[in-house]
């Protein structure tokens, strides 16, 4: 269950970005669904310089699961030195709740500070998360059930390869939220206004579809109750380069951990298109 301090200020307005920032950086570990709405969040990637080109080969070929709104400088973790639009004075090691590094593909730490393992070769890479659109969704009276059921959201390996690129190879991970079936097309319409953050669900319905077995056990993230006659929908998921990674088994990478995402200054109305 997500904690009871819920990231937002006592009078029950949101915190902006930069305070939400500040509080991860102080300690504070927990999902960033619903926090800071208004404003992009996004997904982490790093990974050594040798492997940047491949990522964006990766991203380019993959747009629906790695929609790239931003690349720093090998070495870069803030606006130091390089003025950058998504994040105003802060640290991309220190300013998200939660974060997981891998060596050769295999989970090592999952720590709220990733500075000990941060190296001046790493290229970070900020990849648009789908927590951006539920502010439209729940503004329109859509429902979403990890936040109001005070989970993070359920997340899912599937069966479907993305496209490789270089030395970076893996399957699509999806994120699944589950839709009273007269609101369907509405959140189809609504997110598909947002191509940086994944834009429209890539499939409705059936989970064994995808190759999914038992939407009660996510490989990441926590299950969430479906009421009946609610219809699972899935979205492409941030954490397919998690994916990528722990099958291409790269030296060294540092990522968001699941559902823990860095909140950045770019407003979510600039993502979404007409």
């Amino acid at each position: 269950m997500i904690p009871p301090d819920t990231g937002f200020t006592p009078g029950g307005a949101p915190l902006n970005p930069a305070a939400a920032r500040a509080r991860f950086r102080a300690g504070l570990r927990r999902p960033t669904s619903g926090i800071s709405p208004g404003f992009a969040q996004v997904n982490l990637l790093a990974l050594p310089r040798e492997l940047a080109f491949d990522m964006l080969l990766f991203a380019q070929r993959n747009p629906k699961s790695c929609p790239v709104l931003g690349v720093f400088e090998p070495g870069q973790h803030d606006d130091a030195g390089i003025a950058h639009p998504l994040l105003a004075e802060g640290d991309l090691r220190t300013d998200l709740p939660a974060y997981r590094v891998y060596r050769d593909g295999e989970l090592i730490a999952e720590p709220d500070d990733a500075t000990a393992h941060w190296r001046e070769d790493l290229v970070a890479f900020l990849i648009g998360c789908s927590f951006t659109f539920e502010a439209p969704l729940l503004e329109a009276g859509i429902p979403i059930a990890h936040i109001e059921q005070g989970v993070n959201v359920p997340m899912y390996t599937t069966a479907i390869r993305c496209a490789p690129a270089g030395r970076l190879r893996g399957p699509l991970v999806v994120s699944m939220r589950p839709l009273p079936a007269d609101q369907i097309a509405d959140a189809v319409r609504i997110t598909s206004r947002y191509p940086g953050v994944h834009g429209a669900p890539v499939h409705i319905g059936s989970p064994a579809a995808l190759g999914i077995d038992d939407l009660a056990s996510p490989d990441f993230g926590d299950p969430v109750e479906i009421p009946a006659g609610w219809t699972p929908v899935f979205w492409a998921c941030g954490v397919t380069p998690q994916a990528e990674v722990m099958e291409s088994k790269p030296e060294l990478a540092i990522s968001h951990a699941p559902g823990h995402m860095l909140i950045t200054d770019l407003p979510d109305a600039q993502l979404q298109v007409p």
